[in-house]
């Protein structure tokens, strides 16, 4: 049986690269902590340190162990409030992953203030991560529902998803642009203007299949400058860096310095998803997720048991 205590000074020193600095960040000794995380390699039969005289690095085990341990330890102390809350007859709590699209679209919360209407004596805790991030987190049943980008893979056994929106890309201009004065746009419009790419997805090739979508439509961007999400992007428009593809629920009233534009021809959007864990452990969690779909008039995708 594993030492919580043991793993909470393991990744104290793995994240410090330092007994002494780890042992001053713990408030014990460096000598106890030596010998338990000593303790925790002879029980496991694995080296997590390699050791020389001026630091204490990781192992490749180590490493991968590493990550395990923050999301035990993670999910340790989310049992711990709840067992908490249960035990002062308060309901218990729903733990939500969601990427930015999730808020600024108003589906989360909406489906938030829903709950509060209905449950006012859930616990939510809200995890900012990227989509991959949260598969793994439904997985260890650490996150009860994840609010994503992409869906798992369709034949995944644990998860199941479903499509809640899709939010139309518009075309986002400088005011002053010749363009944002001209009636209708077409392709050859936009062909060699200078243009912000906004990042997608954590595809590495994200600004090739931006580009080759580009090209298929008939115009090739002359990309100047790449933006992590869409309200950098705003930002940069209004800058006259260039022009961009913005979802609708990103501009709505029309950021200042930039002016919005429908182009028919182009049926690109940004897509949320939901995902959860097939199996439900708990009612609130069964709840919340119709909660979520029923705003979106969503219909579930699950792989056969």
């Amino acid at each position: 049986m594993l030492d919580l205590r043991q793993l909470r000074y393991f990744v104290a020193v793995a994240e410090t690269e330092h007994v002494g600095r780890a042992a001053e960040q713990l408030h014990i000794s460096q000598s106890p902590l030596s010998r338990q995380i000593a303790q925790l390699e002879k029980d496991l039969g694995l080296t997590l340190f390699e050791r020389d005289r001026q630091r204490i690095r990781l192992t490749s085990d180590g490493r991968v162990f590493l990550g395990e341990t923050r999301a035990l330890l993670t999910h340790a102390g989310r049992l711990e409030n709840l067992g908490r809350r249960l035990g002062r007859g308060e309901e218990g709590g729903l733990c939500i992953g969601y990427v930015p699209d999730a808020m600024h679209t108003g589906l989360l919360p909406a489906a938030l203030r829903t709950l509060r209407t209905e449950r006012p004596g859930i616990h939510v805790a809200l995890y900012g991560q990227q989509s991959a991030e949260q598969f793994e987190w439904l997985r260890r049943r650490s996150l009860d529902i994840a609010l994503v980008q992409e869906p798992p893979a369709e034949d995944d056994p644990d998860l199941c998803s479903a499509l809640l929106l899709e939010d139309p890309l518009l075309l986002v201009l400088p005011e002053g642009h010749p363009l944002a004065q001209q009636p209708d746009l077409a392709p050859a419009d936009l062909d060699g203007q200078p243009w912000i790419a906004v990042e997608s997805s954590r595809d590495p090739a994200w600004r090739d299949t931006f580009v080759a979508s580009c090209v298929a439509l008939g115009f090739t961007p002359d990309i100047t400058l790449d933006a992590a999400e869409p309200l950098t992007a705003l930002g940069l428009v209004a800058s006259g860096f260039g022009l961009a593809l913005v979802q609708r629920s990103m501009v709505r009233g029309t950021a200042p310095g930039v002016a919005v534009r429908e182009l028919p021809w182009h049926d690109g959007s940004a897509r949320l998803w939901a995902a959860w864990h097939r199996t439900d452990l708990r009612p609130v969690v069964g709840e919340f997720r119709a909660t979520v779909l029923d705003a979106a008039a969503a219909q579930p995708r699950c792989p056969r048991s």
